[in-house]
Formats: C-alpha cells, sequence, structure tokens
C-alpha cells in the first residue's frame, strides 16, 4: 500500500497538472521518460516490500514442495514485476491521455510507454538484492537499496555509464525532442536489456546459495 499511495501522490500533484501551450505534445513525450526515472526507485521499493511478504518457514516449505529449485525465485520476481506494471500503469493513465490530446508522435508514446515496462525490471531486481532473503536486517536492507539507487544514478554521470542504469541518457533523449527519443529507444532498451540479464543471473546463483 505505501507505494501505492505514493504513485497517488505522484499522480494528483504532479501528473495531473498536464503540459500546455505550442510545445505540449513534446512535454508529454518528456513525462513517460520522467516517469520512469521517478518510478525506479518506487518499483525497487515495492518489490522489496512484496518479496519480503512470505514468511521464511512458508519460502522454506515453497522451496522444498518446488519441482524445480529455481521456480520460487522465479515466481516471486514475476509476482513482484507484476505489481510494478500495475503501479506503471496508474502512473501513466493520465500522461498517456495528455500525450494524446497534445497530439505527441504515436511512435514516441509507445517508446515511453515500452521504456517504463523496460525499467520496471531493473527496479525489480534492485528491490530483489535488498530482500529480506539476501539482506535479513531490515534497517540494513532498506539502506541497501536508498544506496543502490543513488549509486546507479551517480555511476551513470561519468565514465563508469555503462555499468549503470542509462538514466541520464533517455531523459537527455526525450528532451531533445520526440524524433531523438525514438530514435535513441533502441539503444537504451538494449543497454536495459543487458544489465538487467548479468543482474538478474548474478540474483539467481546468489539466491539459490543463500540457505
Amino acid at each position: 500500500m505505501q507505494p501505492l499511495i505514493v504513485v497517488a501522490l505522484l499522480v494528483a500533484l504532479v501528473l495531473a497538472q498536464g503540459p500546455s501551450g505550442p510545445d505540449a505534445g513534446e512535454l508529454a513525450v518528456r513525462t513517460f521518460a520522467d516517469v520512469a526515472a521517478i518510478m525506479f526507485p518506487v518499483w525497487a521499493w515495492a518489490a522489496r516490500a512484496l518479496l519480503d511478504t512470505q514468511p521464511d518457514e512458508q519460502r522454506a516449505l515453497t522451496a522444498t514442495a518446488a519441482r524445480h529449485p529455481s521456480a520460487p525465485t522465479w515466481a516471486g520476481l514475476l509476482a513482484a514485476y507484476g505489481v510494478n506494471v500495475s503501479l506503471g500503469v496508474v502512473t501513466l493513465a493520465i500522461p498517456l491521455i495528455q500525450a494524446f490530446q497534445a497530439g505527441s508522435p504515436g511512435r514516441a508514446i509507445l517508446a515511453g510507454c515500452g521504456l517504463n515496462l523496460l525499467v520496471a525490471v531493473p527496479g525489480t531486481l534492485l528491490g530483489a538484492w535488498t530482500s529480506r532473503l539476501l539482506i535479513p536486517d531490515p534497517g540494513i536492507s532498506l539502506l541497501a537499496l536508498l544506496g543502490g539507487a543513488t549509486a546507479l544514478l551517480l555511476l551513470g554521470m561519468g565514465r563508469l555509464s555503462w555499468l549503470s542504469i542509462p538514466m541520464i541518457d533517455w531523459m537527455r533523449a526525450a528532451h531533445d525532442g520526440p524524433n531523438v527519443f525514438v530514435s535513441h529507444f533502441p539503444v537504451t532498451a538494449l543497454h536495459l536489456l543487458i544489465w538487467s540479464t548479468v543482474v538478474g543471473t548474478a540474483y539467481f546463483v546468489t539466491a539459490h546459495r543463500t540457505p
């Protein structure tokens, strides 16, 4: 419920005030990129909260009953991603309507929606890495989540940006106009997919070694 409250406040206080003026179409496209950046830590928080809901005893029983050792891990990540997609739908409902009303290019709108679907994956993985399965102490877990999100943002500003989420890149592309945003989307998508694959694989290996 806490992430949903944050999303509701974001929609009511920020996103409900739609773009206006001659550049409304371009501003509406920027909103998709801004929402992806803002929602990244919220998605991580929501994933961590969902994965921490299951008691340790139930997690152990589920791991024992599952036919495949990786099934509980997959199920947890898919459930967390499903919740994050639902939060993304709530967040983007009004910006999507505003983009259509402002006459934003259809390809830019699709790229914006695709960007948010992709960014929800690393957000989910960050939340999984800071869940109770790997970090039992809730205080340290929260600090790890905040520190991880901050570290990824700072890495994206320097020469080691290839190690991070390309947050700065997609926001810069969106602010350069819908055409630049659309042309830059394949590079951003590839970066996010590679990052998610590497980090997700490392999470599976680490989760299976955790007693």
